[in-house]
């Protein structure tokens, strides 16, 4: 399988190119990079070909493209990439309005391409093991979630409204709340409150929140997606999964393996983690579902519904009220 990645502007493109030479099934055909330094030295680097344009790269003999660009380029290069025939990876959030989400679905499906979004914690083992946990009832009924999501303000186009469509609610909110939606499969949110504030740096971003939401379901959840951890922090952030269940309750962070390092040569100390790859289970997937001609494992519909949460949290933040979602028809085009 060829594949191409558009862009090193979100570092887990780096990742993910690693990713790709370690999977037998694939290979890294080339890289398209508008900053002509970042995209030269990665494309020596990894031992592949850099284009300036993405049009360039979709021009070539590939399989499909790993989209890590800016959060507001995401539609464009998306809708480009499956008129060019390419099945897509694309870096959550999906994009940055219902609009852009639709526009990318709707190009893969006219152009029979997968379209897959990047949420790789749920190839963590320990997310895998609590989803079997609940799938199997050994919690009973689920009452009650609570998630985290905190880390470091990554700067940089991260805090650019107009790249970014918006802080650290929009940054961390939708990986959360992906795990919530594949633990209940079939349940959404129908109703969030969100306060989001500047409380950690002096940025034009939100860099920290609380969404209260309740799913149709009954469940009630709660999620803290901030950028409050110092630059000193020994590692980026967290991710934790509370449930609450009628027969037992269980708490994970999927972070939480790690050896603590210190360090003479940096003069820092830092948590190594040791643990499976996640990264490497979400491109693995990914190249399966091409390869065997499977459905999506991770939907355009599945980033809609996440970053819909998000964005109705800003709403409501900004409203100070709790808002009903009116989720977006799902239909084709």
């Amino acid at each position: 399988m060829k594949i191409g990645i558009i862009s090193f502007a979100h570092m887990h493109a780096w990742s993910y190119a690693h990713c790709i030479i370690h999977n037998p099934l694939a290979e890294l055909i080339g890289i398209a990079d508008e900053d002509v330094i970042r995209g030269k030295r990665l494309a020596e680097e990894f031992g592949t070909q850099w284009h300036a344009n993405y049009n360039d790269l979709l021009a070539l003999d590939l399989d499909a493209v790993i989209i890590c660009s800016e959060n507001s380029k995401h539609a464009e290069i998306s809708v480009a990439a499956a008129k060019a025939g390419k099945h897509i990876l694309c870096e959550k959030p999906i994009a940055t309005t219902i609009e852009e989400g639709l526009a990318m679905i709707h190009a893969a499906e006219a152009n029979n391409v997968k379209l897959m979004i990047a949420f790789p914690c749920r190839y963590h083992d320990v997310a895998i093991r609590m989803k079997e946990q609940v799938t199997n009832g050994e919690f009973g009924e689920i009452i009650a979630i609570n998630g985290t999501n905190r880390g470091t303000m990554p700067g940089g186009w991260f805090i650019e409204q107009e790249l970014s469509g918006g802080g650290a609610i929009m940054d961390h909110t939708v990986h959360v709340l992906d795990v919530m939606r594949w633990l209940m499969p079939g349940s959404e949110v129908k109703e969030v409150y969100a306060e989001a504030d500047t409380l950690f740096h002096d940025i034009d971003a939100d860099d920290s929140g609380l969404l209260t939401f309740e799913f149709d379901n009954g469940v009630i959840a709660s999620l803290d997606p901030s950028w409050s951890k110092s630059k000193s922090f020994p590692t980026w952030g967290d991710l934790t999964i509370e449930i609450i269940g009628t027969k037992g309750s269980s708490r994970i962070d999927l972070y939480k393996q790690a050896i603590t390092l210190h360090s003479d040569d940096t003069m820092k100390t830092t948590h190594e983690f040791w643990c499976a790859d996640a990264d490497q289970g979400l491109i693995d997937s990914f190249i399966d579902c091409v390869v065997h001609d499977l459905p999506s494992p991770i939907t355009g519909w599945d980033g809609l519904r996440a970053m819909e949460v998000a964005l109705y949290a800003y709403r409501s933040s900004k409203e100070k009220q709790p808002l009903i979602i009116a989720r977006t028809e799902r239909r084709s085009k």
